[in-house]
């Protein structure tokens, strides 16, 4: 192959490419709509309070009422002298969202029933709020029950809230500090990237190869330089036109976000004092704000997050994640782009890409399952086979793989690409003039097998 040739084809595609109004419409408003809707569901969470709700009780237990306190959303009113029928049959009339309905104390159980009636349904965080404090009401009532003094408080003392710390070892025994649920997003992440990266970007040159053939300019094309040159010459170029947009509307929507959130003051949301924000959220009685603001305030479990974070190789991280995506999209952009030369419109590639379509559906579902178990016989073999390896190896490197298993799989996935690449070029340069004619599986193999 003439690579000077290649770099002609590549330019010629990339250029075509980013010069589009299409590409520049998407490049602006993907970062508009993503910055929209992250600045919007902040200033949704700082803002928006439900509508306040009224709730009338009706209470025969007598132990449940006192628990009913008003918040900034619902507003609680004692209705036990009215009969439970009357309250229900004039809820619009007395001006009440719904009605609570507690059952009479059953003494040998030491519990209560309780049933709300409302004409709409109630949202979730209303509806647990309300069981939590009848819960709560209950359990008090059992302790009280015993008649040991001080019982409450000696149950309070004994609840245990130990977090166990992780830490990973060295090869020198140094001790790092560990958290398996940031290794668990940062590996469900770089695997989902990696996933839509190979799959969007593989799709798009399908995509290109059949719009040159369906116009025949492909047959221009192959006049002045070889088809397996234009091939290469077109996967390569429209890999550095997705990067070039995918890092545009990082730097983009980075930039939209920063000045949003200075502009509606959502940048003094990081700021805020823990009691203050959770205290803000709607529907949330004092015990749940107390135990929030808790959460939020252990600083402890923050540093463990950011040492975790610290201790993550990222540069080992950051160097494989490059090269399984090059080889990774370069293995199925050349079937892609096989695939695309045997088609004159999209609607007939779908059952020539769903061999395709198979391998990368499996790899992302044993991605997600390998941040579970990075260690498993599946995850294993998931990162050496070829077709899974570069979104299921990304996806265990958080929690570290041995040098072997990598080096074993990049040599594996390396081999690979060279043989569908040539496997591809054989098939590409038959396929790509063929026309009138709907192409199967067989006619792909009677193109490879052509001298």
């Amino acid at each position: 192959m003439n690579w000077k040739t290649i770099g002609i084809v590549i330019s010629r595609e990339y250029l075509n490419k980013v010069k589009k109004k299409s590409f520049i419409w998407t490049t602006l408003l993907v970062p508009i709509l993503v910055a929209g809707l992250t600045i919007g569901v902040m200033f949704a969470l700082m803002n928006t309070k439900e509508k306040t709700k009224s709730i009338a009780v009706v209470d025969a237990s007598g132990i449940v009422l006192p628990y009913m306190t008003d918040t900034e959303t619902v507003h609680y009113t004692d209705l036990s002298a009215t009969p439970l029928d009357s309250v229900k049959a004039n809820l619009e009339a007395l001006g009440f969202d719904g009605v609570l309905s507690v059952g009479e104390l059953n003494v040998e159980e030491k519990t209560v029933t309780a049933d709300l009636y409302s004409p709409k349904p109630f949202g979730m965080e209303l509806t647990e709020s309300i069981n939590s404090r009848i819960n709560r009401a209950v359990e008090d009532y059992r302790v009280e029950s015993y008649g040991i003094e001080g019982l409450d408080q000696i149950l309070k003392d004994v609840k245990a809230n130990v977090h166990l710390h992780s830490y990973t070892l060295g090869e020198d025994g140094e001790e790092k500090i560990s958290e398996a649920g940031v290794y668990s997003i940062v590996s469900m992440v770089l695997g989902i990237i990696l996933f839509i990266f190979v799959t969007l970007f593989g799709g798009m040159v399908m995509s290109s190869v059949i719009e040159e053939k369906s116009s025949r300019v492909v047959e221009v094309l192959v006049s002045s330089v070889k088809a397996t040159e234009l091939m290469f010459g077109k996967i390569i170029g429209i890999a550095l036109v997705a990067l070039t947009q995918f890092l545009l509307w990082i730097v983009l929507s980075l930039a939209i976000i920063t000045i949003g959130s200075a502009a509606f003051g959502l940048d003094k949301m990081a700021g805020s004092d823990p009691t203050e924000l959770v205290s803000t959220m709607g529907g949330v009685d004092a015990g749940q704000i107390e135990e929030m603001t808790a959460q939020l305030s252990d600083q402890s479990e923050m540093g463990t997050v950011i040492s975790t974070l610290r201790n993550l190789p990222f540069g080992r991280i950051l160097g494989l994640f490059l090269v399984y995506f090059v080889f990774g999209y370069l293995l199925y952009a050349s079937l892609f782009a096989a695939i695309g030369s045997a088609v004159e419109n999209e609607g007939d590639t779908q059952q020539l890409q769903l061999p395709l379509t198979i391998p990368l559906m499996l790899a992302y579902m044993i991605a997600l399952y390998a941040f579970r178990a990075p260690d498993s016989t599946i995850a294993f073999w998931g990162s050496i086979i070829p077709f899974t390896s570069p979104i299921v190896m990304i996806s265990r490197l958080p929690f570290g793989v041995p040098t072997w298993e990598i080096i074993l799989s990049v040599a594996l996935l390396v081999a690979t690409f060279a043989l569908c690449a040539w496997a591809s070029a054989k098939i590409y340069r038959v396929g790509i003039l063929m026309f009138g004619k709907k192409s199967t599986w067989k006619d792909l193999w009677k193109w490879f097998k052509q001298k």
